[in-house]
């Protein structure tokens, strides 16, 4: 590419875009490229690599931290997938229940259509699978996951109408080929729940709450025909996590008073049932660690007490099991209420509702830091939208967080720092918002508008 190849690049992405709430002069796109033309880096990797820095700069209106910025440590060079460039996909009815990437594909769910693919570097549209009826049934069920060419999402069994004109509920797990959008097989679901449970991938087949709330069973990935069952009785709700494609169920009484947790392991081939540990309380699921499992406590039903911004501090008690049963307690110090919370290889990262973000080890039972997460919390009186659950790059070594109103603000992930902020154009129609990672790509989506670009960290 020739210098006046690549000015000309330059000029015609700047003037394409849309600098709505970007800080920067009118003249912007001539300062762009005098500034370029008095530095003349012509070799080809480093002029691509300008562009798109330049390009996701001027459209999102990125800007730096503080003065101590200029003394920070350089980071790694960013790691962009080949073929890659800034997109914008505004696509209501597509995208609105959430998205998963899956290397350069990326799968989305709206009310429109129960998946849709598009291309994780460029953003084209590459096949829609159509909801049955108008999709108003759920806000909820955003894809499950993509393994060995299928993907796993929900859609409505029925475009029956009840005698108000309502669609009728009902809600089925579909395997939909990734190449062509072809539905493969569809079981109906027990429920309309489509939470992170309802759905999983363990070793040789699917785990699905169905035909009925208190059984799962073992869907064939290629037939969806039942390879096993398990059921548990009435009076006591199994939560379930995946540990190295093996499923584990934790099971306690429904009772006002927490009872003790059991923690079972499913055989993925047979479905034999073993014990591996009891724990007092009931206890709720806060992701996995490797092959072990975290946990933290329930509160009874009868003494929930509605948290205040101004409350001091308290200690959470969290429990990691290790698939032998073996038991660790650690004390994790909060603040208020959490809206935003993710577990990140040993870190636990949350946001409270006073603004901000902190780290906790679970190695050593730490927190690293405490810090502003850099955007604006929805009050207490906004429970929803809330933050999107942060994400972080380990190649960069940074945390990223969305805020409904489109606003990022990334923080290093060792100390808290606030490196990076950005904002991207919320659309229209709002919702939850989530942040994707793509290589070291960003992708923030809000409602039925989704961005994908490259923070530039550099200060």
């Amino acid at each position: 590419m020739t210098t006046e190849q690549v000015e000309r690049k330059i000029r015609e992405t700047l003037h394409a875009v849309d600098l709505d709430r970007v800080r920067a002069p009118g003249d912007l796109v001539d300062k762009v490229v005098r500034r370029r033309a008095r530095r003349r880096f012509s070799q080809v990797a480093g002029t691509v690599a300008a562009v798109a820095g330049i390009t996701v700069g001027a459209v999102f209106g990125f800007g730096g931290g503080g003065g101590g910025e200029q003394d920070r440590p350089a980071r790694p060079a960013a790691q962009t997938p080949e073929g890659w460039h800034p997109w914008r996909i505004d696509a209501r009815g597509a995208l609105d229940r959430g998205c998963l990437v899956d290397g350069a594909a990326l799968y989305c769910s709206g009310y429109k259509f129960d998946a849709a693919k598009f291309d994780a570097n460029t953003g084209e549209r590459l096949w829609t699978r159509k909801a049955i009826g108008d999709g108003s049934g759920t806000s909820s069920g955003r894809p499950v996951a993509v393994r060995d060419g299928v993907l796993y999402t929900y859609g409505a069994h029925t475009a029956e109408k009840d005698p108000n004109g309502n669609y009728a509920p009902g809600t089925d797990l579909m395997a939909v080929d990734t190449g062509s959008g072809k539905v493969l097989w569809r079981v109906e679901l027990a429920s309309d729940n489509r939470d992170d449970q309802a759905v999983l991938l363990i070793d040789g087949a699917v785990l699905a709450n169905t035909p009925r709330d208190r059984t799962l069973s073992a869907v064939d990935p290629r037939t969806g025909k039942v390879k096993w069952r398990h059921s548990w009785g009435k009076g006591i709700w199994c939560d379930r996590v995946v540990l190295s494609g093996v499923p584990y169920l934790l099971c306690a009484p429904e009772t006002k008073k927490p009872g003790p947790t059991e923690v079972l392991r499913l055989d993925p081939a047979t479905g034999r049932t073993t014990k591996v540990t009891t724990l007092s309380g009931r206890q709720q699921i806060v992701g996995t660690w490797g092959d072990r499992i975290v946990l933290t406590g329930m509160p009874a039903r009868s003494s929930v007490v509605f948290e205040t911004e101004e409350q001091k501090a308290r200690t959470e008690r969290l429990t990691v099991v290790d698939r032998t049963g073996r038991k660790t307690s650690l004390s994790y110090p909060v603040r208020g209420t959490h809206v935003a919370r993710a577990l990140v290889g040993d870190r636990l990262i949350s946001v409270s509702r006073t603004g901000q973000a902190s780290s906790y080890s679970l190695s050593t039972g730490k927190t690293l830091w405490t810090a502003p997460v850099g955007i604006k919390v929805p009050g207490s009186e906004a429970n929803w939208p809330d933050l999107a659950e942060p994400v972080v790059s380990s190649h960069r070594n940074v945390v990223y967080f969305l805020g409904p109103d489109g606003d990022l603000s990334g923080l290093d992930a060792d100390t808290g720092e606030r490196i990076w902020r950005g904002h991207v154009d919320a659309g229209k129609y709002g919702g939850m918002p989530q942040t994707l990672l793509h290589g070291d790509v960003l992708i923030a989506r809000t409602g039925s508008r989704m961005v994908s670009l490259l923070p530039g960290l550099d200060g």
